[in-house]
């Protein structure tokens, strides 16, 4: 901590009870700031008071949508300990959307101490109660001030954080989900495998037409051929289908989720047939139909995993392991939250302590 000035706050917010927390409404007393320009790189790391950004009219992220951000948690396990879940690969895969979008990479270990340090600082803010979190929301935006399209010289790197409830207040409930081939998320060659701003811009049509329909989420299909799965809303999806777990590659159009690998080594782990392949709608709407659908499921950093009960396309659903979540699912959900919160251990790991001390 020592390696950044911190200005502390002399106005602390009142603290949410943490039964009252939902996603991403309430912020912290403190974030993180870095400043870019071009020729002489990062500078000016520092944590200041939670506040409004001040940008001119004219700052290019407003118009050309020069924007990443990635997303993760730190859990207060029953020891007091807080714990980061996979902090380095979304430290990896922040670099990687920057570069898929023309920005300066930030040295990973720079982001990894930016997340220790205003965890450490703000630790009274991760809430207690087991399934809350704190959210950490990494951002770099376009700070060049000029209406010309190019890739900016000078950049703004922010950390805020959130206490964040239980994506699932009562249980872990299915949801139905709707496969579109009107809306397409992204294609081969664009930004869709990076997390920015316009991938979250371009799935909100899609998103309130499945609503307007009766379902929760959206289903993407490939963007050519309009026929092979792709993501659920903003979350990666799998399914099983007979003994077989069956996930869409990572072939430029997805995100490469976090969840999404942590999910995959466990199965793998346990055993299991797990295939990395391209799967067509046809294909899960047959398997729904004769029975052999056994389960199917999103993942992400928000809900973990996310079981989906009913499947609709071209105006039939089909109904998955009679709307329960499934065995797998839950077997996976429970498996990834126990080490999150430090209950179980953690083979591979994927947590690191945050020294609260430190601040």
């Amino acid at each position: 901590m020592g390696q950044f000035p911190i200005t502390r706050t002399t106005s602390p917010k009142q603290k949410p009870a943490d039964d009252s927390l939902s996603f991403g409404k309430v912020t912290t007393d403190h974030m993180f700031l870095m400043n870019y320009e071009e020729g002489k790189g990062w500078f000016n790391p520092r944590i200041e008071p939670y506040g409004p950004l001040s940008l001119d009219p004219a700052t290019s992220v407003l118009h050309y949508g020069q924007a990443i951000f990635d997303g993760l948690k730190a859990f207060r396990g029953s020891d007091g300990q807080i714990r980061l879940f996979r902090a380095q690969r979304h430290a990896e895969r922040f670099n990687r959307s920057a570069q898929l979008m023309c920005m300066p990479d930030l040295p990973v270990d720079i982001i990894r101490q930016s997340f220790d340090a205003l965890v450490g600082l703000d630790a009274d803010w991760v809430p207690r109660k087991p399934g809350t979190a704190l959210y950490l929301r990494p951002t770099i935006i376009a700070t060049d001030v000029m209406l010309g399209v190019h890739p900016a010289h000078n950049y703004l790197y922010f950390l805020i954080l959130s206490p964040v409830g239980s994506y699932y207040k009562e249980g872990v409930k299915p949801v139905r989900i709707l496969a579109t081939d009107k809306h397409v998320r992204a294609v081969k060659g664009g930004t869709g495998e990076a997390k920015t701003a316009a991938n979250y811009a371009q799935s909100l049509a899609g998103q309130r037409d499945a609503e307007a329909h009766g379902y929760t989420q959206v289903l993407y299909l490939d963007g050519v051929h309009r026929k092979y799965l792709d993501e659920v809303g903003t979350m990666n999806i799998m399914v099983r289908i007979g003994d077989e777990v069956i996930t869409p590659p990572l072939a430029g159009t997805i995100l490469d989720g976090v969840t999404r690998a942590s999910t995959l080594q466990l199965m793998r782990d346990w055993g299991l047939k797990v295939s990395e392949r391209p799967i067509t709608i046809d294909e899960v709407m047959q398997a729904g139909r004769d029975g052999t659908l056994k389960e199917m499921w999103g993942t992400g950093t928000a809900a973990v995993v996310s079981p989906v009960g009913t499947l609709g396309y071209k105006g039939e659903d089909v109904l998955i392991n009679g709307g329960q979540t499934g065995e797998l699912t839950q077997k996976l959900y429970d498996a990834i939250v126990g080490i999150q919160y430090g209950r179980s251990n953690d083979p591979h790991g994927w947590t690191s302590i945050v020294p609260v001390d430190a601040a």
